[in-house]
């Protein structure tokens, strides 16, 4: 499709440097309708301010969506229920906020008749893969503007300088330098960048915006109880929340114990690797207090498998298959395993760290009878020497390790 069929453009814009020179590189590239779209997904950006920067940057139309509950129903939580991790660490805050803004993306550009849309991702990251294969996924005949594949913008001062030309604000930190990429939502805040392109470097304490440094949290410890309902958070100490409110309490206790800051080195897609720090406290306490209720409550060989396939399972939403038939697949798994994933968990929060100090489920699969160390009438210990040679019998058959 060439630029003079391109009448209506449809822009995932964030209200930050990058996507707001986009705003103004599209109209001026395409000479086409700009519509904004800012899905508020518990950043803590002022709607009402991102809306009017929108339309003094041009745009023709603005899209101010509160997507905060429905990305915590429909998907963190169906994510945590894998207890995901990507690469051991990751617990994909960026990733799983992708499908969703691409999703209503296209159903904005569908309500709108656009003839694209465009996203402000760069050409080297993982997040250009994630919006596109969301898009095509949801509309494969949806043309797609990248800008950072396009124009001859290739570095943040290039950026800056193109802003300044044209009064664009361009924002400053606390140091009045240019920010770190930040990247943020209900789950995690992320930063790149700066400093953080040499990992050797150590990450400079204000890096960190939603936890307190673990040197400086409480002395004393707080004991809190997450409820779980078929395999979903619905609770914390007894107060039934929101998926959202949810969230948001964690995150707020977990900020204050400093818990759930990680320095990671991490493979993209792409092919490179990249440095990144990470803070998820209210996702960490999640992950731990859903671990624990499940280690009551799942068979044996039911947890493993999930295990087994749960690095398979993030590889997928972290490389932005989210939409496809494997992550469909492996959800309706995940969800059928979380039927009687039920109770309480109690966690101890302390200087950025978390503990499990107990649980208890009505589906608890626990026997006190089977494993006291007290006499019993429900096992019989001699049982376990035929199970062992049973076990044993191609060992002894084999002989493999004699000498």
């Amino acid at each position: 499709m060439s630029n003079k069929n391109i009448n209506k453009i449809v822009l995932a814009y964030s209200g930050g440097l990058d996507t707001s020179v986009i705003l103004h590189w599209l109209k001026e590239t395409y000479q086409a309708d700009i519509i904004a779209f800012f899905a508020d997904l518990g950043q803590g950006d002022d709607a009402e301010q991102v809306r009017q920067k929108a339309e003094q940057s041009g745009a023709s139309k603005v899209y101010i969506d509160d997507l905060r509950e429905v990305f915590v129903k429909d998907y963190v939580f169906p994510m945590f229920r894998a207890n995901i991790l990507y690469e051991g660490e990751y617990l994909l805050g960026t990733s799983i906020a992708r499908p969703l803004i691409a999703k209503r993306q296209i159903e904005i550009a569908t309500e709108n008749n656009a003839d694209a849309v465009a996203h402000g991702a760069t050409g080297k990251g993982n997040d250009q893969i994630r919006f596109e294969l969301g898009y095509y996924a949801l509309n494969p005949h949806i043309h797609v503007i990248a800008p950072w594949r396009e124009w001859d913008l290739n570095s943040r001062n290039k950026l800056i300088a193109y802003a300044q030309e044209r009064q664009i604000p361009v924002p400053k930190d606390k140091f009045g330098e240019a920010p770190f990429s930040i990247d943020a939502n209900m789950l995690h805040i992320s930063a790149e960048g700066k400093i953080l392109e040499d990992p050797a470097q150590e990450a400079p304490e204000h890096i960190y915006q939603r936890t307190t440094s673990p040197l400086n949290a409480p002395d004393k410890p707080e004991d809190i109880t997450v409820g779980f309902a078929q395999g979903d958070a619905v609770s914390v100490n007894g107060e039934t929340l929101s998926p959202a409110n949810l969230l948001i309490k964690l995150n707020q206790l977990g900020g204050k114990h400093g818990i759930g800051r990680i320095d990671l080195v991490e493979n993209r897609f792409v092919g490179m690797k990249s440095r990144g720090i990470y803070e998820t406290p209210g996702g960490t306490l999640l992950l731990k207090a859903h671990r624990a209720i499940e280690s009551l409550t799942l068979d044996r060989e039911a947890a493993h498998l999930k295990d087994e396939l749960m690095p398979r399972y993030a590889k997928i939403i972290y490389n932005g298959f989210w939409f496809s038939p494997e992550r469909d697949m492996l959800q309706a798994l995940i969800d059928k395993s979380q039927t009687n994933v039920t109770g309480d968990v109690m966690l101890r929060l302390y200087k950025g760290s978390v503990a499990v100090i107990g649980r208890k489920s009505p589906n608890s699969l626990y026997s006190l009878d089977h494993v006291t160390f007290e006499e019993d009438d429900v096992y019989n210990q001699r049982d376990a020497e035929g199970f062992i040679k049973l076990n044993a019998l191609r060992l002894r058959l084999g002989n493999y390790y004699k000498d």
